[in-house]
């Protein structure tokens, strides 16, 4: 196998794609909690390096499918983790029907939990109280809609790998009749 430009030329798998994968599962694995704007640069740094480095393989190559594969997944892993959390914040670009109303609801219980939990001290400090119920309501919520998210992910990434495949493909079939 030779390399030239960093990319694996060839049969062998692209060190590219290979690194990006790790960051990916790596990222994807200390994930907890909310989905954080951090998880969109990683997801975008990632991507930057797999189009960079990596290029998808040429038709008739080599364990073309395979190859073609393994790329269009790590794209579309790398996707995902960037619209992670615009996912989880914007009903336009995920509505999630249903699933939003049923986390506000959740977020009303913790409140009036916290309320209870801290009744005896509302009389000393109402303002503490009320921020108490605040925050816990904020993390219910956030919770409920990054569990949402990370269930609807791998559509994301399946879709955006489906894409892509598809695009290296007819990009390579229109070159072989070039």
């Amino acid at each position: 196998m030779r390399v030239r430009g960093g990319a694996a030329e060839g049969g062998g798998a692209d060190s590219g794609v290979l690194g990006t994968a790790l960051g990916v599962v790596l990222a994807f694995s200390l994930a907890e909690g909310s989905w954080e704007w951090f998880s969109a640069y990683l997801g975008l740094t990632l991507l930057t390096v797999v189009l960079a480095f990596g290029r998808a393989p040429a038709r008739g190559s080599a364990g073309y499918g395979w190859n073609l594969a393994a790329y269009s997944l790590v794209v579309g892993l790398c996707v995902a983790l960037a619209l992670a959390p615009a996912l989880q914040r914007w009903d336009w670009l995920f509505p999630m029907p249903g699933t939003r109303e049923g986390c506000v609801q959740a977020g009303r219980y913790e409140s009036l939990h916290a309320q209870a939990a801290l009744g005896g001290l509302a009389g000393q400090d109402a303002a503490a109280v009320a921020y108490a119920q605040e925050q816990q309501s904020r993390v219910a919520v956030d919770d409920c809609l990054s569990a949402t998210t990370t269930r609807w992910l791998p559509v994301y990434a399946l879709g955006t790998a489906l894409v892509v495949s598809g695009g290296a493909w007819v990009r390579g079939r229109a070159r072989r009749t070039e």
